[in-house]
């Protein structure tokens, strides 16, 4: 059994596809460009919002944070709120307390939306830590959050695993060493998390627990 488990948060314990895409279409709308299907936006939802931007736009950085700046004025007051708990997300977070391992969330978010996130869910109390990026975009490297939430765990982490959605999960977590598994039910493919080195896939919510307790 694993003593430590670290959470992705979107794509992984809830589902913000909504919010996200219309954030994204908010920011590019503002900054006068035309804005694409909402398939098309989906890609926003796991990498860093200014990482994302500059990939998909081209812009250099000052752009892309004017970008994201616009994204988080429709995020913080109705794009944060246009979000679904996955069904099975609670019972599977206490099964897993409950078989003695410590949670962490260790998000790409801002930790201050990862905060009204869980507490609007009441996921909150599941997690010893949360862990999010920054609001100066500073950190938000998927290890970067990693090491960020176990210097704020305070003690080792002991045989600890990673779950997450997309391979941005996958790569941070084996920058520490930390195996993942896969959340296919998320936005990313089995072949985008297989590709990335995750050692196991749950294809839904129902099969995180066995998946967990399996390896």
């Amino acid at each position: 059994m694993f003593d430590t488990i670290f959470f992705d948060l979107d794509g992984t314990l809830t589902d913000p596809g909504e919010g996200i895409t219309n954030s994204v279409a908010y920011a590019l709308r503002q900054t006068g460009r035309e804005v694409p299907p909402r398939s098309e936006l989906y890609s926003y939802i796991g990498p860093p919002l200014l990482e994302q931007f500059r990939a998909v736009y081209g812009v250099d950085e000052a752009e892309a944070r004017a970008m994201t700046d616009e994204f988080r004025v429709y995020f913080q007051d109705r794009g944060i709120l246009e979000n679904e708990l996955y069904p099975g997300i609670p019972d599977a977070l206490q099964a897993l307390k409950d078989a003695g391992a410590t949670l962490i969330v260790a998000t790409s978010k801002p930790e201050v939306f990862a905060e009204r996130v869980l507490e609007r869910f009441d996921l909150r109390k599941f997690f010893t830590v949360v862990a999010g990026s920054t609001m100066d975009e500073s950190r938000t490297n998927k290890a970067d959050v990693i090491a960020y939430a176990m210097e704020k765990l305070g003690r080792p982490v002991g045989k600890a695993l990673m779950v997450g959605d997309r391979k941005h999960d996958v790569l941070g977590a084996r920058a520490h060493g930390i195996p993942t598994v896969g959340a296919l039910y998320g936005y990313g493919s089995r072949e985008e998390l297989l590709d990335a080195g995750a050692v196991a896939i749950a294809d839904t919510v129902a099969d995180l627990v066995p998946v967990i307790l399996g390896l």
